[in-house]
């Protein structure tokens, strides 16, 4: 089996990450890291022993596949380039500032038969993976996801940083279209907002409610979830999983109810999701989170902004 060469562009905290999960990888050739800031794209270079580039561009004919973890404006330029150049794409969440841009990357995708894989790393979480399993009506879901303020993120919004996450997991376990929209949210520390939360209401009956921080004092990403006869709750930083199931009608001092938990080791979740893009690479299969998964939860997060801006500018 030939080593399927990679790069990984934009290696500041997240990419770094990124290039180190390509390295660790048997079947695969970590072949460059590319950003724009030369001392930074050569001191992790020469941490893997692999060439630094500036430019992406001169990344054609030398890889078959790359990980964009830029920043989100640039997300769009580097991975139509990439595209247009027969390379496949992994490109972190969100997949790009705008909806229109990343229907015109999905597109390019589909039309030149290349795999493009959002980062909504949670799909990888080894918690969510387990409850997946016992999630079959969702009626309401509740999460909450809150983090210290991180100056590296400030190119978006709370709703694109944080909550986009809970936001594909919703839409991946609901497989139903939003109906309703109602958000709040307010800037903080930013010009932009850092608080947020939705209420939203699907074609089939479910409600979620989403509330995401990032100027918190602790982190916390929890996710609840109700349905017929069942409560499940998943705290996706501890890995644990708690489930209360109905099983008869109550009666007297007896409360016919069955609680379940169980705890997950927290695995490599980057690594997974890294592991997966180059699967669907060799097997010429649609990737676990698509571009096209990744555009449906960014146009829910515009979504969800339009309504919060209307609010602010009452």
């Amino acid at each position: 089996m030939s080593l399927l060469r990679c790069a990984v562009i934009g290696v500041g905290h997240l990419g770094r990450f990124h290039a180190q999960k390509y390295q660790a990888i048997e079947d695969a050739n970590l072949v460059s890291v590319v950003d724009t800031d030369s001392r930074r794209a050569a001191e992790v270079a020469e941490e893997l022993s692999i060439e630094a580039m500036t430019d992406y561009r001169q990344l054609v004919g030398k890889v078959d596949c790359a990980t964009v973890a830029a920043i989100t404006p640039a997300h769009y330029e580097i991975a139509k380039f990439l595209l247009e150049n027969g390379i496949h794409v992994n490109v972190e969440k969100p997949l790009t500032t705008t909806s229109e841009e990343g229907e015109e990357l999905c597109e390019l995708a589909e039309k030149n038969n290349l795999v493009l894989q959002v980062g909504h790393v949670e799909r990888f979480n080894p918690a969510l993976i387990s409850a997946r399993k016992k999630l079959k009506t969702p009626l309401f879901i509740e999460c909450h996801r809150l983090a210290p303020f991180k100056p590296r993120s400030m190119d978006v919004t709370v709703i694109h940083d944080l909550m986009i996450h809970d936001l594909d997991v919703i839409l991946s376990l609901v497989k139903s279209n939003p109906v309703d929209v109602s958000a709040i949210g307010s800037p903080v520390l930013t010009k932009l907002p850092d608080i947020a939360n939705a209420r939203i209401e699907f074609e089939s009956g479910c409600v979620a409610n989403v509330t995401s921080s990032r100027v918190s004092q602790k982190s916390e990403r929890k996710f609840r979830v109700f349905q017929p006869n069942q409560y499940l709750s998943i705290d996706f930083g501890t890995g644990e999983v708690n489930l209360l199931t109905k099983t008869g009608e109550f009666a007297g001092d007896n409360l016919p109810l069955e609680a379940d938990a169980w705890s997950l080791d927290k695995g490599d979740a980057l690594l997974d999701e890294t592991i997966a893009f180059l699967n669907s690479i060799r097997q010429q299969k649609p990737a676990v989170v698509t571009g096209r998964d990744g555009l449906v939860a960014l146009k829910l997060a515009e979504q969800i902004l339009k309504e919060i801006n209307q609010r602010l500018s009452k």
